[in-house]
């Protein structure tokens, strides 16, 4: 899969957030909402302005939530953000996170710096202790600011072994599926099937890179591509609602989470790898000519 597919659709990274507060279980679950979510921590080998700067320039449509209450050696997040925002206003947008202050005083002059001075676009959210209620308070902010892009369901592009089978009018038909979402996939079937949009087929065997199961689903769009047509399903349940039995769609959850994540991780980590080796020379070239090595 090439790059501009992986970095297609809008991105929200939590820059080094406390794990007490923020716990990875929530980016699974901002996934079913539509949202795809990482968290990007510190190293003492690629330091965080380094990573930032590498999402931005290889996510430009993204989101970045900064924890603030995160010491970093030689960083000051109020100056940082400040030079971000007139960096890059207009392109990324950038919201802060820190844990709730029991003085009001403090609490106002943190708003007022980041929301007002600074001009921050996606919120100054206080923290609470009780994690329940940080989920829903970023949920709403990423809403507000349509972290999930134009797209109502994050969808993953599937393998070429991903396929369709099911039977029409007493013929076998298989098919190639490309993406899938927990609402919908699409598929390439052949041209001259006589299927009506909205009719809904029953007991569709779907192989989604290794994950096998059965389900309805009613036929949303055809759209003829050459020798074959791309065919858009929704999926139904037994009792004629939208979506996937609630046990397979558990599973299809943690499929799509894990195909779209790893390969997001995959090239920020090659990405990351790279600064790294540019520090590694620099302090090389420095030290060679600190002791006079030529």
């Amino acid at each position: 899969m090439d790059e501009k597919s992986i970095v297609e659709g809008r991105k929200t990274f939590f820059i080094v957030p406390d794990s007490a507060l923020l716990p990875e279980s929530y980016l699974q679950d901002y996934l079913i909402r539509g949202y795809e979510t990482y968290i990007i921590n510190d190293d003492r080998y690629c330091p965080i302005q380094s990573k930032v700067d590498v999402l931005i320039s290889t996510f430009p449509d993204s989101i970045l939530f900064f924890f603030i209450d995160t010491e970093i050696p030689d960083l000051n997040w109020e100056h940082y953000i400040r030079g971000l925002q007139q960096k890059h206003a207009g392109k990324i947008l950038i919201g802060v996170l820190y844990e709730r202050r029991d003085n009001e005083a403090a609490k106002a002059r943190l708003e007022k710096y980041y929301l007002y001075d600074v001009g921050i676009q996606c919120g100054c959210i206080a923290m609470e202790y009780e994690r329940g209620k940080n989920f829903a308070l970023i949920d709403r902010v990423m809403h507000a600011n349509q972290a999930e892009g134009r797209r109502k369901n994050v969808r993953a592009l599937c393998d070429s072994n991903s396929r369709i089978n099911f039977t029409l009018k007493a013929q076998v038909i298989q098919g190639e599926i490309l993406d899938v979402s927990v609402s919908h996939f699409s598929c390439l079937l052949p041209n001259d099937l006589n299927i009506k949009l909205y009719e809904k087929l029953k007991r569709m065997l779907v192989n989604i890179n290794g994950m096998h199961f059965t389900t309805d689903a009613i036929l949303l769009m055809k759209r003829e591509m050459g020798e074959k047509s791309l065919y858009i399903f929704v999926f139904t349940r037994s009792d004629g609602q939208q979506g996937l039995e609630s046990d397979i769609q558990m599973r299809l959850i943690d499929k799509i989470y894990q195909m779209i994540t790893s390969k997001v991780k995959t090239l920020l980590n090659e990405k990351f790898e790279e600064v790294k080796r540019q520090y590694r020379n620099q302090y090389s070239r420095a030290y060679s000519a600190s002791s006079g090595i030529l």
